[in-house]
């Protein structure tokens, strides 16, 4: 995953054949039990436009980028070509079309057999602050509203709507209807959360789960630093193992010549209650700072299964039979703070805020959602809980300058039914987020879903602007929404917000959201 040095070299295919979808085709995560229970109580703490099948390279792009659909979170970083290895190697792989050129013979590759290779991609940032080549001006309003309009009347969007349409270059909204209602946004408020946990944090900041000795009751406290992603697979798939801390804990007390131990676990990291308003939900884990594979109970890595009811508990378990395989014996473990005469016995880190973010936006993950919302209000010095966490972001929010008219944040993931955002602040996250003066935020646009390719938008828009829509997507009874950004047929990147409520009819409210921006794409609107 790119780091904060790299975020800003991320590019936009936009090409001809991006820009002309028409003639274009797809190629495409006892003592020491009284000493810890006491301290673990001390802290509470279109022109409506015809229907047509659009196929596109996978050099198309959305944001400037268009991601094969398994490698969001597996993938390495942006190369210097603009796209992701593994994105190249799928293109590749498709039609022999594909690759990467860089100012080398272009027909070589072909004459050797391999790949023909994609035009070369425009910097995303040229988009955001300056020109390249030759752009037609920025779509006019009038026009949008001509596309637009007709498609965000249509009655599966329900009684309410909210929509806006912003240049990223300028940060100018071109369309807005009902753009400053505020309406429940269920997921796209991860966009917001995503924003503030980046600037409090830093693109770089990772979360490092340890484990500590108190020498004086000879216990061993496993200390949650609110790591969702933490994993107890044999695979950790780059994401920070339980395995691997176990392993160097058993190392550190085999020097020390100990091998029984009392076991403990620290979450006071977070206060308040682990369980989200909506209750018990295959959704959401309880919100807890130590947690391993977000507390599932298959093998899963996203969307919604049953949870462990105990997260940190259970971690602890799995821990305590990880030590035993090294001959290492612990008790049953509970809950306790490490104290400050604790002596580290070894720790690992997650991946960078940045991967976090990524994986979050991409499969609408609401652990990792909840997680940050967390570390957004720890950042700040705040109490660590739903509340604590809903003001923290909308403190950093304020911090940055957006429009907060009317927001309303009670969690960090939307599944709050009483979240309110409306579609200005959404675009004016997206347009913060392409700032050039802004990197670590970037991943708010790499982590977006690709239509077509990646995410909750992998099964969407197969008969539309595959690979040109990055968007997130938003869902709960009677609401639908999408926000994102696209690249319309002239090369401006474009941010979009559409909120939908009183939908009856989630599936039809889907396609119209999804029409909507397929417009928005092949608009040539200048």
């Amino acid at each position: 995953m790119e780091r904060a040095a790299n975020a800003v070299r991320p590019r936009l295919a936009r090409t001809a054949a991006v820009v002309k979808p028409q003639v274009v085709r797809i190629s495409r995560a006892t003592g020491p039990r009284v000493a810890r229970i006491v301290r673990a109580a001390e802290p509470q703490v279109a022109r409506v436009m015809r229907p047509k099948t659009w196929q596109y390279t996978a050099g198309a792009a959305g944001a400037g980028l268009a991601l094969a659909a398994t490698v969001v979170t597996a993938a390495g970083p942006w190369d210097s070509s603009g796209q992701r290895t593994a994105e190249r190697d799928w293109a590749a792989a498709r039609e022999h079309v594909g690759g990467a050129d860089h100012g080398g013979d272009p027909g070589s590759a072909t004459a050797a057999g391999g790949p023909r290779p994609a035009p070369s991609a425009v910097s995303v940032l040229t988009g955001l602050g300056g020109s390249a080549g030759t752009l037609r001006a920025a779509p006019a309003t009038k026009a949008l509203t001509a596309v637009l309009a007709p498609l965000l009347k249509d009655p599966a969007l329900g009684a309410h709507q909210g929509a806006a349409v912003v240049d990223v270059t300028g940060g100018r909204r071109l369309y807005g209807t009902g753009s400053r209602a505020a309406l429940t946004p269920a997921s796209t408020t991860k966009i917001a959360t995503a924003v503030a946990a980046l600037s409090a944090l830093g693109a770089d900041h990772r979360l490092t789960t340890r484990a500590a000795f108190e020498p004086d009751t000879g216990e061993v406290v496993l200390v949650g630093a609110g790591d969702p992603t933490l994993t107890a697979h044999r695979r950790s798939g780059g994401w920070a193992s339980l395995r691997t801390l176990a392993d160097r804990t058993a190392a550190a007390l085999e020097k020390r010549g100990v091998r029984e131990v009392t076991l403990s676990y620290d979450t006071t990291l977070y206060a308040g209650s682990e369980q989200h308003p909506i209750g018990p939900n295959d959704n959401l884990a309880p919100v807890s700072a130590l947690m391993v594979d977000e507390a599932r109970t298959d093998d899963s890595a996203s969307g919604p299964v049953t949870r462990v009811p105990d997260p940190a508990a259970e971690a602890a378990r799995t821990f305590a039979t990880l030590l035993r395989a090294h001959g290492i014996t612990a008790t049953s473990p509970g809950p306790s703070k490490a104290t400050g005469r604790a002596e580290p016995l070894a720790a690992v880190s997650s991946p960078p805020l940045s991967a976090l973010v990524e994986r979050m936006l991409t499969n609408s993950d609401n652990d990792i959602a909840e997680a940050l919302a967390r570390q957004t209000a720890v950042a700040a010095g705040g109490r660590a809980d739903f509340a604590g966490g809903a003001a923290a972001v909308r403190a950093r929010l304020k911090k940055l300058g957006l429009p907060l008219s009317g927001a309303d944040f009670h969690d960090g993931s939307g599944l709050d039914r009483a979240d309110r955002l409306t579609a200005d602040l959404l675009t004016a996250l997206l347009v913060k987020a392409g700032d050039p003066s802004r990197p670590e935020l970037r991943p708010v646009l790499t982590g977006l879903p690709v239509a077509g390719f990646t995410g909750t938008l992998s099964s969407r828009y197969t008969q539309g602007a595959a690979g040109v829509v990055r968007a997130k997507t938003g869902t709960l009874t009677g609401v639908n929404s999408l926000a994102g950004t696209v690249v319309d047929q002239d090369g401006h990147l474009l941010a979009f917000a559409f909120l939908a409520s009183g939908t009856t009819d989630p599936a039809a409210a889907q396609s119209a959201l999804d029409r909507a921006a397929t417009a928005l794409a092949g608009c040539g609107c200048g």
